[in-house]
């Protein structure tokens, strides 16, 4: 234990760029897939049958495939897609963001469809016979109740993300994971980064998920 907490002490920086880039690449990640979440949200609940067809295939199908097989196909398979994309010479960095925030568009979706479902339908109708259009319906009455539904699991899709991005370790991306190969590489460090990942991971996902909790309590209050 007393070595493990000098490796922790001696390399704290390494840990800490780390840390700073994994919380970097889970933030990008949620607030990017919020926003095409949003969108496929809409699209599942169109009333247009083949539009809400392809929303829950784009769905169904990114959150019953791994997460690292998709990782490997944005990776090898997007750069072949046409020449003008190779051509790009973009950074793995932005394939890696890219897949990431595909698949957690997939999952953000379905919190957001939920969240506004969940609005009394009745509150539609009361709307709709004062004369509102569903435009103003959605933006003004339906999407304020659904934010308070929304937040905590949008929460908890970011500390799920934070542990999801340890993957891209694989790709060499500067995350948390890439800590143990880069002491791994030059200082012969194999199983000791582990547990100082391990409990940076706890701790950041600990601390979130109480916060999340309190959020909740807050929420629940104002009802």
């Amino acid at each position: 234990m007393g070595e493990i907490i000098d490796i922790a002490i001696r390399y704290r920086s390494i840990f800490l760029e780390g840390t700073i880039g994994t919380l970097q690449l889970a933030a990008i990640t949620v607030f990017f897939g919020m926003l095409l979440g949003a969108v496929v949200a809409f699209m599942h609940m169109s009333k247009f049958k083949p539009l809400s067809w392809l929303a829950g295939l784009y769905v169904e199908v990114l959150r019953g495939t791994p997460l690292l097989v998709q990782l490997y196909i944005f990776y090898m398979f997007v750069p072949e897609m046409s020449p003008w994309i190779k051509s790009l010479d973009l950074p793995v960095y932005f394939y890696i963001v890219l897949s990431l925030v595909i698949n957690s568009s997939a999952y953000v979706s379905e919190v957001i469809r939920a969240g506004i479902q969940a609005v009394d339908k009745g509150q539609r109708e009361a709307a709709k016979s004062l004369g509102m259009s569903d435009f103003n319906t959605m933006v003004r009455i339906i999407l304020p109740q659904a934010i308070k539904n929304i937040l905590p699991a949008l929460c908890n899709e970011f500390i799920m993300m934070i542990k999801e991005t340890s993957l891209a370790s694989t790709f060499y991306v500067n995350e948390l994971m890439r800590t143990r190969m880069i002491l791994q590489s030059t200082y012969f460090l194999s199983w000791q980064p582990l547990f100082v990942i391990a409990f940076i991971y706890f701790v950041l996902t600990f601390v979130l998920s109480k916060g999340v909790k309190l959020l909740e309590k807050r929420l629940s209050v104002s009802d």
